[in-house]
């Protein structure tokens, strides 16, 4: 083992590469203003989307890209609830057929409250098995 150590060097704090012949992305820089007048300059590459607000360095609070020009706000995609997702599956009318068959089957006796699927969690599930054990 002693064979395989490489001495007087700082493995993994120095990189022995160079950047010679590198071709670099192409970088812009942007800078943000707060609300106290210190400015935040950040480097992003060229084909990135620019954040609205940026956290200032020196206080903390919500900067400004300094020319509003450069930034384009984007419109939120409104999150989908799980009756927007519902109705993409069926329609009223098929929901209303559903729910008066299900009605019809419980009136009648042969559905039960309990016959009706649920999600149990682990804790449910091994209480069944010590029941049926």
């Amino acid at each position: 083992m002693v064979d395989r150590v490489l001495r007087g060097t700082r493995m993994g704090s120095l990189s022995y590469e160079t950047d010679d012949g590198a071709d670099i992305a192409p970088r812009q820089v942007v800078t943000f203003v707060c609300a106290r007048g210190h400015r935040t300059s950040v480097t992003f590459s060229v084909e990135a989307e620019l954040p609205a607000s940026w956290e200032c360095r020196s206080c903390g609070a919500s900067a400004t890209i300094s020319d509003g020009a450069r930034h384009s706000s984007v419109a939120a995609k409104p999150a989908r609830t799980p009756w927007d997702m519902l109705m993409e599956r069926r329609t009223i009318s098929d929901l209303e057929e559903l729910l008066s068959e299900r009605l019809t089957l419980l009136r009648s006796g042969q559905l039960h409250l309990t016959d009706t699927p649920r999600v149990s969690s682990s804790r449910d599930a091994a209480r069944e098995r010590r029941k049926s054990a």
